[in-house]
């Protein structure tokens, strides 16, 4: 991204954010709640203009509509849109049969499940799950994707400590895999393999 300035209405929140992430590396947005996080995120998915400046993913605009750009970026920024007629373990099945055929060096099928616990309400449905239970399915679905650039909106949310030192080893082998991430979370465990950046008013306002 370069010179990204984003807001809300007329307050601007963020000004000339220029950030550079290659393959394999990983970059936790931090800072008070308002400051533009998310919108960050979101600009980079290609779900919201940013006022200024311009977003890139492999060199191309971004543009959500594209194919391409929706085969290179998986994203959880927000509940995903659950199918009440399918149990957790069909939505997992959806993903993978949607995204085939996945290379034989990309997670297994039934991998993510069973590390993140999904196996143990598979047959459930997503509305009968718990908060928690919920985001750790959201978390298979989003890995299972095959993709280049990870973006993740607090993917510690819900999760205790064992589900956070999950997610944070899925991020690492994620990059290991070749792979960029790109994160708004305050938690040490979830951010510690990626670079910090520290967004505050007084950064946004220089």
């Amino acid at each position: 991204m370069d010179r990204l300035k984003v807001g809300y209405g007329d307050r601007v929140v963020i000004e000339e954010l220029t950030l550079a992430i290659e393959a394999g590396e990983g970059v936790a947005l931090r800072g008070p709640n308002g400051i533009g996080k998310s919108t960050v995120l979101r600009c980079v998915a290609g779900l919201l203009e940013p006022a200024e400046g311009e977003v890139r993913v492999g060199g191309e605009r971004v543009d959500e509509r594209e194919a391409g750009f929706r085969r290179a970026v998986a994203a959880l920024l927000e509940p995903p849109a659950w199918y009440p007629g399918l149990s957790a373990r069909e939505h997992l099945t959806l993903v993978r049969m949607a995204n085939a055929p996945i290379a034989e060096d990309w997670f297994a099928d039934g991998e993510l499940a069973a590390r993140l616990g999904v196996d143990g309400f598979a047959d459930a449905s997503p509305g009968s799950l718990s908060s928690g239970q919920r985001q750790r399915l959201a978390l298979a679905m989003v890995f299972d994707r095959p993709s280049r650039l990870l973006l993740l909106d607090e993917p510690e949310r819900h999760l205790d400590q064992e589900g956070r030192a999950t997610v944070a080893a899925l991020i690492d082998e994620y990059l290991g895999r070749g792979g960029a991430a790109l994160l708004a979370s305050h938690d040490p465990t979830v951010t510690a393999g990626c670079e910090i950046i520290e967004l505050g008013l007084d950064w946004a306002d220089e």
